[in-house]
């Protein structure tokens, strides 16, 4: 049995995850950010990390380095709703959430055969917690940081897909992480970016957003984390979830029943900030209304001394230490009894290094992918690529990206599966630094093409804002007005309703490698009338 920390000092760094390599600009790799960790560990005795930006072979080795050096366990957690490829490269990549619900009668087996991959392949490189499923119904379709990492936009079909993201992780000894309660998918804000505010009565929440986080306890998820997000409906003080005690404690604990694990969103976000407010006065606030993990916090020292000091100067009741520490360690030693407690360090005793990106999860990630794949606008007789003639150009595609800031393990080219599948044609790229006299030239030379295809990149990123530049728009609507194009939506399907004369809409739902490639074999399918036509589920 694992013996839990004796001194407050470590019984408060227990309850602490620091982020451990990071995808924000600039960007650093889990190798590169180590040593920082090894020199908090030596004073802090941290209960786990926030991880970012690894790739499959470096990674595992780095996190059985930090276990060896770090005093007790530590649990690694990481948002991987796309798989463990979203973080790792080399790993698994899988479509977003919302492709799930395109693919029809299969999507709870595909669902629950991805996350027992990709919980498999998080397990064999040394990592405990998923923090996903996302929970949020995609009730706004604009909303700027959940849309396509939502699993649909009603609560029935999201707590159906959630449950067999749960069953799949856990059943493979994956801890997973319900979020973010309690519900985020009716914002327009990002909560990266400021502190949104869902003004919403506690019965019209009860009725959509509470659902799926409510089948999320039934059906023993692990830990839930919190939406940096204000509710008054819940907590008349207007302040985010994350600090509202009667959102955490009595509408979470008390009244749904959870008695896993509280765990915060990241404390970086905007969204968690208040101007001028100590991180240690910060985090004494979040423990107080129920948070048991302080994730991605900015200042470990300056947060756990303050901290020490409020408790022995009894400001902070040690209880609340006490109920936190004794639920996080519950989390190691559950693993500790499934795999081994050596197996923090030697994660080969839960999984073999080998199943990380194997061609079988690979294989099952270009399946979904495929079966996702909609026809949203044209008929059968559109969905036809026509043959170029004498002297004439093949087929032109155009993917339009609205962000290239951001590190993102999971962004595949396009241009060499297109060109590699359409010899007689060209791909030209859209982004957010192209001039306006440059995409006038374009739209001209697209002219020379018996076929176009727009392919556009809507998706949530944090801190980037959502949706196409108003120039990259701008293209769009020209280009469709004067040539009968394909438009390929390579993220949330709201896209295809901005044009008015698109000849055929295809949305994907995703821009992982998967999808990439996916769509060019649907596309080719197209120049021999192979193609079936699949329509959108309500």
């Amino acid at each position: 049995m694992l013996s839990p920390p004796k001194e407050l000092r470590d019984q408060i760094s227990q309850l602490i995850f620091p982020r451990l390599g990071s995808n924000m600009n600039p960007s650093i790799s889990v190798e590169d950010d180590a040593a920082r960790i090894e020199k908090l560990l030596d004073t802090y005795p941290i209960g786990g990390l926030c991880l970012f930006n690894g790739d499959r072979i470096r990674t595992p080795q780095t996190l059985t380095r930090l276990q060896s050096r770090s005093k007790f366990p530590l649990l690694i957690g990481t948002d991987m709703e796309r798989g463990l490829g979203q973080q790792l490269r080399g790993a698994t990549v899988f479509p977003h959430a919302m492709a799930f619900q395109a693919t029809a009668v299969e999507d709870e087996e595909l669902l629950e055969q991805s996350a027992r991959a990709a919980a498999r392949e998080a397990l064999a490189a040394g990592l405990h917690i998923s923090f996903s499923p996302v929970a949020d119904v995609n009730s706004n379709p604009r909303n700027p940081i959940i849309s396509t990492r939502a699993y649909g936009s009603t609560p029935q079909t999201v707590s159906r897909l959630m449950k067999a993201y749960i069953r799949g992780c856990q059943s493979e000894g994956l801890f997973t992480t319900a979020k973010h309660f309690p519900g985020h998918g009716d914002t327009d804000v990002d909560s990266h970016e400021a502190l949104p505010v869902v003004s919403k009565s506690r019965a019209d929440l009860e009725a959509l957003e509470l659902v799926p986080f409510r089948e999320a306890v039934n059906a023993g998820v692990s830990l839930i984390m919190t939406a940096h997000v204000s509710y008054p409906g819940l907590d008349r003080t207007g302040v985010e979830a994350t600090r509202s005690k009667p959102i955490l404690s009595d509408v979470l604990r008390q009244d749904i029943g959870f008695k896993g694990v509280v765990i915060s969103d990241s404390l970086l976000m905007a969204g968690a900030d208040h101007q001028g407010e100590h991180p240690g006065e910060m985090a004494a606030t979040l423990l107080r209304a129920g948070v048991d993990i302080l994730l991605d916090i900015k200042d470990v020292p300056l947060t756990v001394d303050y901290l020490v000091d409020l408790v022995n100067q009894g400001e902070l009741d040690r209880k609340v230490i006490d109920a936190a520490l004794e639920r996080v360690w519950s989390l190691k030693t559950r693993f500790a009894a499934r795999f081994g407690p050596s197996a923090f360090i030697d994660p080969s005793m839960a999984q073999p290094f080998s199943v990380i990106g194997t061609d079988v999860h690979r294989a099952l990630a270009s399946k979904i992918a495929e079966k996702s794949i909609q026809v949203a606008i044209g008929t059968p007789a559109d969905l036809v690529l026509k043959k170029a003639g004498l002297g004439q150009y093949g087929t032109a595609c155009v993917l339009v990206r609205p962000h290239t800031t951001y590190n993102d393990p999971t962004a595949a080219p396009l241009e060499k599966a297109f060109l590699s599948a359409f010899t007689d044609g060209a791909f030209f790229q859209v982004l957010p630094d192209t001039r306006d006299d440059q995409l006038e030239d374009l739209v001209e030379q697209l002219a020379n093409f018996v076929n176009v295809i727009v392919a556009v990149v809507v998706k949530p990123a944090a801190w980037h804002k959502f949706g196409l530049l108003a120039s990259q728009a701008a293209f769009v609507r020209e280009v469709s007005a004067r040539y009968p194009i394909f438009l390929v939506a390579l993220g949330s399907p709201i896209v295809l309703a901005d044009f008015e004369h698109i000849k055929v809409g295809i949305c994907a739902y995703s821009d992982v490698e998967p999808t990439m490639l996916a769509l060019v074999r649907y596309l080719k399918s197209l120049e021999s009338s192979e193609a079936q036509v699949s329509l959108p589920r309500s």
